[in-house]
């Protein structure tokens, strides 16, 4: 399921492209699939019911939206060198230009926003630091 969201991603950014000549540079189509690699584990993997993705063109981003059935709201941890695993959301929020969690009347929904064309400044979320 996890492989085959991230195919849907890279083809609906293929398409995009393609269809409507919205420019989608090489970075925008990797961290599109590793966020959709992220919120759909972590959504199959701690949710107990289905999961839903959707993906939308808004301006020059790429809005990934994963809809799960669990209410409880993610929460990044503190950076600890030690841990093995869990640092999906830590890098979701590292390299999405935006990131909102949102409760819903069953579940949540996770929205990541990635910037489509490449940032001059050469930031890897598509924004400078701040």
């Amino acid at each position: 399921m996890i492989a085959e969201a991230r195919h849907r991603a890279a083809g609906f950014l293929t398409r995009v492209q393609a269809e409507h000549g919205i420019p989608v540079s090489a970075r925008a189509m990797d961290l599109t699939q590793l966020v959709v690699s992220e919120l759909v584990t972590n959504a199959r993997k701690y949710a107990p019911g289905p999961v839903l993705m959707e993906l939308r063109i808004n301006g020059a981003v790429v809005e990934v939206v994963v809809w799960d059935s669990d209410p409880v709201l993610p929460v990044a941890r503190a950076a600890d060198a030690g841990r093995v695993g869990q640092h999906g959301l830590e890098i979701v929020m590292a390299v999405a230009q935006g990131f909102e969690v949102q409760r819903e009347p069953v579940g949540k929904r996770i929205t990541a926003r990635i910037a489509l064309p490449d940032d001059p400044g050469g930031h890897v979320s598509g924004r400078r630091p701040q």
